[in-house]
């Protein structure tokens, strides 16, 4: 192995690698510097790369390549599989990078553009080395619990409402790791489990897919270009590769069932609240009923309040307050899933609504104007007025049965 060298271009963050006789050049970008996108086009015109290997997934790929991608979309099947979170999150996080590229009159991604066309262009191999972002996105969702999930949510509507100007010497300085490294370091240490699986992980998985590739294809020259956040994680990773690579990679690549506690709390505080309705009506039957009531008002009130913030078609409001004390008796079907559906039939999204899903999402008013991304709203804010609902309906239950 080697030790990191100057750059070759523009005195950009990158490091040298040797593994097997194959030599990895990765270079460190923002993803949304013009800099960096000129960075990646004068090393592969100052040298000759058997591979080019990008911060990338095959989904990703295809999203940047197939300007229409967004047209294909399933709604009915995102909302039945329950993916609505991970498609918001991938779409806000979208978002916040085409902002910032807007404000640099830059497309997002301009490096990695920049290396896909140089690739094809010379019949290079084009390596993807990042994990599907889906898997990451749910490996985050079950690695916490629901109230760090919470602050991932609060952070990324935060960033629709955010309108501070970045400057390109700002990016510039992100992505001389500094700033980058501070904001890593303050989120690991309010969320080590999130910087775990966003940032760490990545390193492990893309550095075992470097190492994977020089054993596969000894002595060759390989180009990496991924975000300067990754350099010093990578760097280490392939310094002291897994034993078993294929282990490693299958491992970071599956979605675990979740931490103990979120995986049965819902089934306990639906138990709980059924046994004090049983608890209640044994007894007096006014005691039980005003139970039930305020349980149907708090969980069905909370729940058609999110309606309402999201602007759910009035039907679909008055199916989330119906629906939500029901669905949250049952942890296998969400509120979320019947005012998706209902909110989707009421508003058929238009092909234009596609098309312009990843422009609108942008914009806060955006997200309301576009009846796809307002359909997302509706899931995502109903099933947390349902959630919110739960608990405070469960708490005013217990209340009542410990005065009478």
């Amino acid at each position: 192995m080697t030790d990191n060298h100057p750059s070759l271009a523009d005195n950009q963050p990158l490091i040298v690698r040797q593994i097997n006789g194959t030599e990895f050049t990765i270079l460190g970008t923002a993803h949304v510097s013009q800099v960096s996108a000129d960075a990646v086009a004068a090393l592969i015109a100052e040298h000759r790369f058997d591979a080019v290997a990008i911060e990338l997934c095959a989904d990703r790929l295809h999203s940047m390549d197939d300007a229409e991608a967004d047209a294909q979309l399933d709604l009915f099947q995102v909302i039945r599989a329950g993916k609505v979170p991970m498609v918001a999150a991938g779409l806000m996080l979208s978002a916040y990078q085409q902002r910032l590229a807007d404000k640099l009159d830059i497309k997002p991604g301009a490096e990695m553009r920049m290396a896909i066309a140089l690739a094809r262009e010379s019949d290079t191999p084009l390596l993807l080395i990042d994990r599907n972002i889906g898997t990451t996105l749910r490996r985050v969702y079950k690695g916490v619990p629901w109230w760090k999930r919470m602050m991932l949510v609060t952070g990324l509507f935060g960033s629709l409402l955010s309108r501070a100007d970045v400057s390109e010497a700002d990016i510039e300085e992100l992505k001389r790791g500094d700033m980058l490294n501070q904001v890593f370091s303050e989120f690991s240490g309010e969320a080590p489990e999130i910087y775990a699986t966003l940032v760490d992980e990545r390193d492990q998985y893309m550095a075992a897919k470097l190492v994977q590739y020089a054993n596969e294809h000894p002595g060759e020259k390989v180009l990496a270009v991924v975000g300067a956040g990754h350099l010093n994680g990578m760097a280490k990773y392939m310094d002291a590769p897994a034993d078993d690579l294929g282990q490693r990679l299958r491992a970071l690549g599956t979605i675990p069932a979740g931490r103990g506690m979120t995986k049965w709390l819902p089934w306990l505080v639906a138990v709980l609240v059924v046994t004090g309705f049983a608890i209640g009506f044994s007894r007096s039957p006014e005691l039980g009923w005003q139970l039930l009531l305020e349980w149907l008002l708090i969980n069905g009130g909370l729940a058609a309040l999110g309606g309402i913030i999201a602007l759910a078609h009035p039907l679909t409001i008055v199916t989330a307050f119906l629906a939500a004390p029901l669905t949250s008796l049952n942890p296998m079907l969400g509120v979320g899933m019947v005012t998706g559906l209902v909110e989707t039939v009421l508003r058929k999204p238009r092909v234009m609504d596609f098309k312009r899903l990843r422009t609108d999402a942008t914009s806060f008013k955006g997200w309301y104007q576009n009846r796809v991304s307002r359909t997302l709203l509706v899931f995502l804010l109903t099933t947390l007025g349902s959630a919110a609902g739960t608990y405070v309906a469960g708490f005013r239950i217990v209340q009542l049965l410990g005065s009478h």
